[in-house]
């Protein structure tokens, strides 16, 4: 190890500054998890009294709280499973596409979402999916009644789903095409001397070939099931939705900033944050053990 340090110690030196934020920016505000154990008061700031775990003891009793750990993992495992599967569908699909112009102008356009904001991505979103917006226009011609996609509880959810796919598969849809470019094209066409047509040759040759990166992608996604998109549904839900909408990231800002329950809110948040890490510990083992994928 030693040997290994002096040999790199360059490399080393270029972490330090890295390293510096880290600590300063991550590590030392930790110290302030210290407010979960206490009846916070501004005014005492740390020094505030000590109540153990009487927080957390109040946070469970909290209906509202209660309600938004299953409406976080609806959302978010939905996000997850979409998130894989619709980008690799896609990537097979513009794969299959001749022209390079027409693949590459695809791959841009759906990509292209994924740079902007939620802010930006909701104010678009909120005019098109409004009641007398574009699509329920649409659906009225067609003979449907109006939807209130962002009004109606049993919508919302699927509503936050499919927007937060459209604006992420374009990242994914890249990973994968890139995967689907190692390939080694001499399996395709000793498939097609054997006489296998196309879905027998994306059965055989282009799926297991994916495979391992299909579980990569999967795993490490199992660390953000608690993350089902603050900036998201808190720039497009409502009171009216709390009920299927609110998840644990919007519960904590309103409690926490809004009604400055601010030993609630960090308790919330430790308990998040706690769960996300051994999630993503364990999302990282079986990468290693079923993609022998490593960060070191």
């Amino acid at each position: 190890m030693i040997r290994k340090i002096r040999k790199q110690w360059r490399l080393h030196v270029m972490m330090i500054p890295g390293l510096i934020i880290l600590a300063v920016f991550a590590y030392y505000p930790l110290y302030g998890l210290v407010i979960a154990f206490e009846d916070y008061s501004v005014a005492k700031g740390f020094h505030s009294p000590w109540v153990g775990l009487e927080n957390f003891r109040y946070i469970f009793s909290m209906p509202g709280f209660v309600r938004t750990i299953p409406n976080t993992l609806f959302i978010a495992i939905c996000k997850i499973v979409l998130g894989v599967a619709v980008p690799v569908a896609f990537a097979l699909l513009l794969n299959e596409i001749g022209n390079g112009f027409v693949k590459r102008t695809f791959q841009t356009l759906v990509y292209l979402p994924n740079f902007l904001s939620w802010v930006i991505i909701a104010g678009v979103f909120i005019d098109i999916l409004a009641t007398d917006g574009v699509v329920n226009r649409i659906l009225g011609r067609i003979g449907f009644a109006p939807v209130s996609f962002l009004g109606n509880p049993e919508v919302f959810p699927f509503t936050m789903i499919v927007t937060d796919v459209w604006k992420g598969f374009g990242f994914g849809t890249v990973v994968y095409l890139a995967a689907l470019s190692g390939i080694d094209p001499g399996l395709y066409e000793a498939a097609m001397i054997d006489g296998a047509g196309r879905l027998s040759q994306v059965r055989y040759i282009t799926m297991p070939c994916l495979k391992s990166i299909i579980v990569l992608m999967a795993f490490l996604s199992l660390g953000n099931i608690f993350n089902a998109g603050f900036d998201q549904i808190y720039n497009l839900y409502n009171s009216a939705v709390y009920e299927t909408g609110d998840i644990i990231d919007t519960y904590v800002f309103r409690i926490g900033i809004e009604q400055a329950q601010y030993s609630a809110a960090t308790a919330v948040g430790l308990i998040k944050s706690v769960i996300s890490g051994l999630l993503l510990v364990t999302a990282y083992s079986l990468a290693y053990k079923f993609a022998d994928y490593r960060v070191f």
